[in-house]
Formats: structure tokens, sequence, C-alpha cells
């Protein structure tokens, strides 16, 4: 059974084209044709270039594109006649500038969105509130005593119904009257959106 190689090299040889001559009018280099002659495939370029070198040949030669072209999918290795392959997709991922740009912008949503959500949740929740002074059930002796906690910044706070200051850090004190009546410290926590937290610690007066 004639391939492709040996009825390219039976044309050229009956139209006495030389590897050189043949050359030099289808500016093919020799190593191609004498690759192709031997059907050297590793030598060759893909289908495509091949079935390219295959046309030329054949008008150099005069003679039929079709039977040329024929042998040769019969031929090639593995039958990759597709003359249009699709182009190899690879699984790898590639850092590029375009998905910096893109992963930036995420990063920059995301904590907006958050700030967002948080400055939300503060808004509509009741203030955080602790009383780290007095301690519940604390014995007082002094007629003065310094009321102290923590509560969220913004917040206001009273201490039985005397306003005290807050610092930036959401941190407050006062000094409260202490008479032998008192019996507890009440303090409330107001947040901007009129949300209100109440504490009280009870204590015992002993003057």
């Amino acid at each position: 059974m004639q391939k492709i190689g040996s009825f390219l090299k039976e044309e050229r040889l009956k139209k006495k084209y030389s590897i050189s001559r043949l050359e030099d009018e289808t500016k093919i280099k020799s190593v191609f044709l004498e690759s192709l002659e031997k059907e050297d495939w590793s030598a060759l370029p893909d289908f495509s270039g091949v079935s390219g070198f295959v046309k030329n040949i054949s008008n150099t030669l005069e003679i039929n594109n079709e039977t040329a072209l024929a042998f040769l999918r019969r031929d090639y290795p593995k039958h990759e006649v597709d003359l249009n392959p699709k182009p190899d997709i690879s699984n790898n991922f590639s850092w590029t500038p375009k998905f910096t740009f893109f992963a930036g912008l995420l990063v920059i949503v995301v904590l907006i969105i958050s700030y967002l959500g948080f400055q939300y949740a503060g808004f509509v929740n009741p203030p955080r509130l602790l009383i780290t002074a007095p301690k519940d059930g604390e014995v007082i002796k002094k007629t003065e005593y310094e009321v102290v906690g923590k509560t969220d910044p913004g917040a206001t706070i009273k201490v039985n119904n005397q306003s005290a200051l807050v610092d930036d850090s959401g941190n407050f004190n006062t000094e409260i009257e202490v008479s032998k009546d008192l019996k507890e410290v009440v303090v409330s926590a107001t947040s901007r959106s009129g949300k209100v937290t109440t504490v009280s610690h009870t204590i015992r007066v002993e003057l």
C-alpha cells in the first residue's frame, strides 16, 4: 500500500526534481521535505503545517491536491486531521494584573460591607454596658464614691440619673454622693438611636 511519503517521492522523481530544486521552488526547507518523504513526523510541524507543505508540493509537481491530502489524512499519526484545532486550555492558575485588580476590588467591597454592617448593628442594638466599680454587693464606707465602667463609644451615661462623661474608647467614671439610704447604683447607657441598656449593682453603706 502506497503511503504519502513514497507517493511524493515518486512524483518528485518523475518530474526529475531534486530535493534542492524542490526546496528552491516551494521555499520549504529540505529537512522538512526529506522528513515528509521518510514520514518522520517527529521532525515535522503539526497537521495543518504538514498539509500546507503537501499542497505546496502538489502544486509545484503538478499532482492532484486531493489525492495527496487523502494520503496524508490516512497516514498522519493519531488521525489529527482537524485543520482548526481547539486551543490548548491550561488548568494552571495564572495571577494576572487583571485578577489582582478584581481581587483588590473584592477586598474593598467586603471591607465596606463589613464596616456598614458593624455600624448598623451598633445603631439598632442596645449599647454594651459594664460596671467595674462598685461591685455588686460591695460595702461602701465613704460619703463619695467613684463609679467606673465601660460602654460603646458615642453612648451617653447616667449614674443614678447623674450624667457621666464617656471618652472615645467608651470608658466612663463619675463621683456620686453616698448616703445611708442608698441601696443601689443604677447606670443607664443610651445609644445614638435611643436604645437603652440599664445595669444596677446593689451596695451596702456603712458610714
